[in-house]
């Protein structure tokens, strides 16, 4: 096991602002890009060679990895004309694999957090002899996923929608996000146009015989389509609930990067991070949420499961719960921003100016 693919293209719209200005996939989670706890966690596990299927604000991430040498690794980068969805992807970079046709190639989401034991998934699919395996996870609620049962040997019987009644959950189990392909079934997937491996490879593929397998391991999951979980995610790497050998300093209530200055009486709890440059005043409190680099957090607020976007400015005694502040952004000092509410790139709120919840 030497290759992956990383899907690195889309837009990331859910979690507008962060967005705007960076890929989801360099929005940085306990201090660094979230991608790169994905690639120091597939090099932990033994890969070497990785090729990013860019997309959107492709020119932002070989600057920052370069070829990957830092990281132990091999990279490329491979940049859609068009967007190809998760099937085309793949395909769109097969040029670029070294990989025989019968060995396992991995493939990556870039915004799944994950305790998934990489080599168990590649070993798994060896000694099954499958064409495709997946990740899966068992969630509580799984009325917003696709469920993918599997029989006793762990072979896929079916791909399904996500289930409207109570009748249709005919399983916990959910397709997670990563998958092993045996090198030769990629090249199957049509070149050239978008196609969607969740509604037209894998389904097709079960159709056509193929052996697709599942292999459910129930450690850490999280997708981090949302402000509320990439916050969350980030903490929990922080706190070291999700694991990752990128994370830089130690697991606990709070990351603070060498750069930042925070007040001797601020505290920073819950997984908090100060990212480079940030600035936390006298008196503050921060808790579960994470401040980007230059981030400025003036004397008395209040932030609690929040995202601070980088140089964003919070004024004295604000009050933030649930919030993401864009890059940027300035808000006012005693101002009470709630419930989700999202303030855009460099918006400006004056003191004082909102008191209110968008719940309530």
């Amino acid at each position: 096991m030497t290759e992956a693919i990383l899907l690195v293209g889309g837009k990331g719209t859910r979690l507008r602002p962060l967005t705007v200005n960076t890929p989801k996939p360099m929005v940085p989670a306990a201090g660094v890009p979230f991608l790169t706890h994905q690639l120091a966690r597939a090099r932990a596990a033994g890969v070497d060679h990785v090729v990013m299927a860019t997309s959107y604000l492709a020119e932002v991430f070989e600057p920052y990895f370069g070829d990957g040498s830092q990281l132990g690794l091999h990279l490329e980068y491979v940049t859609e004309e068009e967007p190809l969805g998760t099937g085309g992807a793949i395909r769109n970079v097969a040029s670029r694999l070294y990989s025989s046709p019968d060995e396992p190639v991995l493939v990556f989401n870039g915004d799944i957090l994950s305790g998934l034991d990489i080599r168990a998934l590649v070993d798994q699919h060896t000694r099954a002899g499958a064409d495709v395996s997946l990740h899966l996870t068992r969630v509580t609620d799984p009325r917003a996923f696709g469920l993918v049962p599997t029989d006793a040997s762990g072979r896929v019987a079916a791909f399904l929608e996500k289930p409207q009644t109570p009748e249709e959950i005919v399983t916990d189990q959910i397709n997670a996000g990563a998958y092993v392909f045996t090198r030769s079934v990629i090249d199957t997937i049509p070149a050239g146009r978008p196609v969607s491996v969740e509604r037209e490879t894998f389904p097709g593929l079960l159709e056509a015989g193929a052996h697709l397998h599942g292999m459910v391991d129930s450690t850490y999951w999280l997708d981090l389509g949302t402000p509320a979980s990439f916050v969350r995610g980030s903490a929990d790497l922080v706190l070291g609930r999700a694991p990752s050998p990128a994370v830089p300093g130690r697991c606990g209530e709070r990351l603070i990067l060498a750069s930042a200055q925070v007040a001797g009486d601020a505290k920073l709890t819950g997984g908090s991070v100060a990212g480079a440059g940030a600035e936390v005043g006298a008196g503050a409190r921060i808790d579960g949420s994470a401040l980007l680099d230059g981030a400025v957090i003036a004397p008395g607020a209040r932030i609690r499961d929040s995202l601070i976007g980088a140089g964003a400015r919070i004024g004295a005694d604000t009050v933030l719960d649930g919030a993401v502040i864009g890059d940027g952004a300035v808000i006012g000092e005693g101002n009470e921003l709630r419930g989700g509410i999202r303030v855009w790139c460099d918006a400006r709120i004056p003191a004082g100016a909102v008191r209110f919840s968008p719940d309530q």
